[in-house]
């Protein structure tokens, strides 16, 4: 019995298996029963909020603590003062938001955490899961296996195709994306020679990891996820950002412009590059479908296709309808520029405390004719930015920023002043994911007021990072980047 309590007690173990959940909640076929158990854990959370607080004083220990408990406050005025029949939907958002906060982010509160083991240990189930659900749905697409389930609007399952895209496994192609991404960056983590002992000491040579990288940049690119590239392209610049400017040894101004400018070239050379790839990999990955899909069936339906073809069929590529990879629908955008400029009108319902998230459909019925009813977006605008601020409005989205503000300022500090000592560590990989995932979450439902997996890695993608900078304080603590101030304040 004492086992179990101080298993429950595990603030590291929750975190694993709620990501690990979470992940599961975006598999096709593990959907249902993931997020059965997601309830479950959910509650573990909430009480680990309440212990850690007990036992760490986790509020008063939080690093920027004050914009994370004003933040907090605010939105909890909020969904009081916009209180309807979405009030336990606002709640639970309440709630999860409480729990990012604290479990995910204030994890540096925590004593003797290993989060390089905890990070190990969650990379790991989700490198080798995705490679391998890839590899299957690479596998059933090239032999012409595949499956369809709908249940109303409420559940469904294509595999491995959807909507002309790649899903494989996954529920949708832009969770494939977006987790085929997360595994390019782990398997870049896993490089890194800090980790490398370790890591090949598993199992997870570099051989491994670099095929595990090719293996999901190719998912990645047939899924056709337009947010997960922008996000995969974000992080390798962000990176080479790095790269470019980890000394401050010698530099002038001129020397400076210098490297911005050849920055800037290099990083349109290589996005005009990778969106060249991309479309001459996706074409050239159908005419291979296709070509395989078509000897399948002549192996097994041979019988079949003669007749079909007597009847005036003129190809088995025109029988199964050949897959190009690309969305069905010709705007960019998918529906999101009419989404936004909807959101607009929610916005100037409220905007100075906002309208609560868990009214973001209801205020568009009452209000606006219901311009939001749309089943898959619900509570979200797919905008990160937009949700924030519609949901608390001005003050709440000037309290979140100055919190993020203040946090990438703090983390910037550290990547560029321990300059010697990150460049074999695995924080230049959390810095640039971070940075690319703020680009990404202007196009998603990501950042905060959704319970999903791509919302928790953002988080737990902050909490390792700020590990990091509570780790090394004393290392810059006589040094500065962009002021003095916060030393001299730290000093006295």
């Amino acid at each position: 019995m004492s086992a179990l309590k101080t298993k429950l007690s595990d603030s590291s173990l929750f975190r694993t298996m709620y990501i690990i959940d979470l992940f599961f909640c975006m598999v096709s076929f593990l959907q249902i029963p993931a997020y059965i158990f997601l309830v479950f854990l959910f509650f573990w959370g909430l009480r680990l909020v309440y212990l850690n607080q007990k036992r760490y004083n986790t509020f008063f220990k939080l690093r920027f603590g004050i914009w994370v408990g004003a933040f907090l406050a605010f939105s909890l005025i909020s969904v009081l003062i916009n209180f309807s029949y979405t009030i336990l939907f606002s709640v639970l958002m309440f709630l999860h938001v409480t729990i990012c906060f604290f479990l995910f982010y204030g994890m540096h509160t925590e004593p003797d955490l290993d989060f390089k083991e905890e990070l190990f240990v969650i990379g790991r189930v989700i490198i080798v899961i995705t490679t391998l659900f890839n590899l299957v749905g690479f596998f059933c697409l090239l032999f012409g296996i595949s499956f369809k389930f709908e249940f109303f609007d409420a559940f469904w399952i294509y595999f491995p195709i959807f909507e002309n895209r790649f899903t494989g496994l996954f529920v949708n192609p832009n969770l494939l994306g977006f987790v085929s991404v997360v595994t390019i960056v782990l398997c870049h983590m896993f490089s890194k020679n800090s980790l490398r002992g370790e890591v090949k000491a598993r199992g997870f040579g570099r051989v491994f990891l670099y095929s595990c990288m090719i293996v999901n940049l190719f998912a990645l690119i047939l899924c056709d996820s337009n947010a997960s590239f922008v996000l995969a392209l974000g992080y390798a610049v962000a990176y080479l950002s790095y790269i470019f400017f980890d000394t401050r040894v010698g530099l002038t101004p001129s020397k400076v412009f210098i490297k911005i400018v050849t920055l800037l070239l290099v990083s349109a050379v290589f996005v005009g590059s990778s969106m060249i790839f991309r479309t001459v990999f996706k074409a050239g990955f159908a005419a291979v479908t296709a070509k395989t899909n078509a000897l399948v069936d002549v192996l097994f339906d041979e019988e079949e296709i003669i007749h079909d073809i007597a009847e005036g069929d003129s190809s088995p590529d025109e029988k199964n309808g050949a897959v190009t990879f690309d969305h069905e629908n010709t705007n960019i955008d998918s529906g999101r520029f009419k989404l936004w400029r909807e959101s607009l009108d929610l916005f100037k319902i409220s905007p100075i405390i906002g309208i609560a998230n868990g009214n973001i459909v209801f205020y568009s019925e009452e209000y606006l004719n219901g311009t939001l009813k749309y089943s898959y977006h619900n509570n979200d605008l797919h905008n990160g930015y937009l949700t924030i601020i519609v949901s608390t409005g001005v003050l709440g989205a000037l309290l979140f920023g100055t919190f993020g503000f203040r946090f990438a300022k703090h983390a910037a500090q550290h990547l560029y002043l321990r300059r010697k000592t990150v460049r074999t560590e695995i924080y230049p990989c959390l810095f640039a994911f971070l940075a690319a995932y703020l680009i990404y979450a202007l196009f998603e439902k990501a950042l905060l007021y959704d319970i999903s997996f791509m919302v928790m890695w953002f988080w737990l993608m902050m909490g390792y990072t700020s590990c990091y900078v509570a780790k090394y304080e004393h290392l810059i603590e006589t040094q500065y980047l962009f002021h003095q101030k916060r030393i001299r304040r730290t000093m006295l």
